[in-house]
C-alpha cells in the first residue's frame, strides 16, 4: 500500500484522503494511519506546490550551479552541502556523478542577486574549488508536470 500511496501524492499533494483510500480499495483510517507512518520515518519529508511564476507579477529568476569541492577528511560531501543548503535561497542540493560534485538549485529576483549569492557567499567556501552557473530560461515541465503548452499540435505524445 505505501508504494501506491507515495505514487498518488507524489503526482498531487492535495488529494484527499477519502480518494486515495477509494482508488486503492482501503479504509481511510488505514491509508490516514500509513501516511502519519511514513510521515514519522521521514519517508514524505514535505508538501509543496508547483508555481508557474511567469504568469504572476513577481520576478523570479532559477539558477543551476555546479559546483566542484575538495571533500572534508571522515565527513565527505556531506558537511560542504549542509552549509550549501542552510543558505535560504538555495532550493535543492545535490552530490552527483560526472564532471563536477554538486548541484546547487537556487531562486533569486534578479539574474544579478544569483551572481552576488555564487560570488560572495558560494564560491567563497573553504571547500568549494570551482562553480558554474546556468540560468533557466525556461520550464517545459517540473516535478513531473507539464508547465505550459501553448500550441496543441506541439504536444508530444508519449
Amino acid at each position: 500500500m505505501r508504494e501506491k500511496i507515495l505514487q498518488i501524492i507524489e503526482k498531487n499533494s492535495r488529494v484527499g484522503i477519502d480518494e486515495i483510500a477509494i482508488r486503492l480499495g482501503e479504509q481511510e483510517i488505514d491509508v490516514a494511519n500509513e501516511i502519519k507512518a511514513m510521515e514519522e520515518e521521514g519517508i514524505i519529508c514535505g508538501y509543496h506546490t508547483l508555481i508557474d511564476w511567469e504568469k504572476t507579477n513577481i520576478e523570479m529568476v532559477s539558477a543551476l550551479i555546479e559546483v566542484t569541492v575538495t571533500p572534508q577528511r571522515g565527513q565527505g560531501f556531506d558537511k560542504i552541502a549542509e552549509r550549501i543548503y542552510n543558505y535560504p535561497e538555495v532550493n535543492a542540493v545535490y552530490l552527483i556523478s560526472g564532471g563536477y560534485d554538486l548541484l546547487v538549485q537556487l531562486e533569486g529576483k534578479s539574474l544579478k542577486e544569483i551572481a552576488r549569492f555564487v560570488s560572495d557567499k558560494l564560491s567563497t567556501l573553504e571547500s568549494v574549488l570551482s562553480t558554474a552557473t546556468h540560468f533557466v530560461l525556461k520550464k517545459y515541465k517540473d516535478h513531473g508536470t507539464i508547465i505550459e503548452i501553448n500550441d496543441e499540435r506541439e504536444k508530444i505524445v508519449p
